[in-house]
């Protein structure tokens, strides 16, 4: 198990939000956790100094190019991008530095999977390049992909049929846990068991992280096979969690 560490951007600055609250229109802003004027290349400098691999930068939303596009050079192959990828653009990001792209929307038309677009995106960039989100969120005792800014919930569950299918189209799954995102009131402990039991390709959650033990509950719950992401409950973000222990833990156990 690892610590995947995350550099999140909005209008081009690192920020920890709330991600259920982001919407599509700028006039309703964001639950921010977190702010700094701290370039986005500094964190990656720090993650790079810290040999910490397969992070992931998250343009949330537009404006946030340039600020992408320097976190990824100033640590080449270090990271993974994720954020309104497309075919179009995903080899930018890629030849800029990015270990992986990260995609969500683009692959689900209409609430379902669009079979044809995930295989024009894997021809593109190729399945060793690609991390595909299954960000959820619980609806009537089930995991459901959400798409479009955590807002639109598709109909296709988070479960073993779907991880074994979509694990031969890509690298990696990272998964939100969108009810719990940004909040800090403690991970969804049976999305991180359902992603240890069925997940056959490296897996990160993310999500309600709030206090060091959730390393140890993480590493048991997903039998040593989920990696952890921490956002807002560290405090390089404003919350309370040592990063430094952090990566000590990381460095002991992955």
């Amino acid at each position: 198990m690892k610590f995947r560490p995350c550099i999140d951007l909005r209008k081009g600055k690192v920020v920890q939000i709330i991600g259920g609250t982001l919407k599509d229109s700028d006039k309703t802003l964001p639950i921010t956790n977190f702010e700094t004027e701290k370039s986005p290349a500094q964190y990656a400098n720090m993650y790079r100094n810290d040999e910490l691999t397969g992070g992931h930068v998250i343009s949330l939303g537009s404006g946030n190019t340039e600020a992408a596009l320097s976190a990824l050079k100033a640590y080449p192959q270090g990271l993974q991008i994720g954020g309104g990828i497309t075919p179009e653009n995903a080899r930018t990001y890629l030849n800029a530095g990015a270990s992986h792209v990260i995609v969500t929307s683009y692959v689900f038309s209409n609430g379902k999977i669009d079979l044809a677009k995930l295989d024009t995106l894997v021809r593109c960039v190729g399945r060793e390049n690609l991390v595909l989100d299954l960000s959820c969120r619980q609806r009537q005792g089930e995991f459901w992909i959400v798409t479009d800014r955590w807002q639109k919930f598709t109909d296709v569950a988070v479960n073993e049929e779907t991880i074994t299918h979509l694990a031969t189209s890509c690298d990696e799954f990272l998964v939100h846990g969108v009810d719990v995102e940004g909040k800090m009131q403690g991970i969804q402990t049976d999305l991180v068991e359902l992603l240890g039991k069925y997940a056959p390709i490296p897996v990160t959650y993310a999500g309600g992280a709030s206090r060091f033990s959730d390393l140890e509950t993480v590493k048991t719950l997903g039998q040593n096979r989920v990696d952890l992401t921490i956002g807002s409950a560290l405090d390089i973000f404003g919350g309370s969690i040592s990063y430094r222990e952090v990566v000590d833990w990381h460095q002991k156990n992955s």
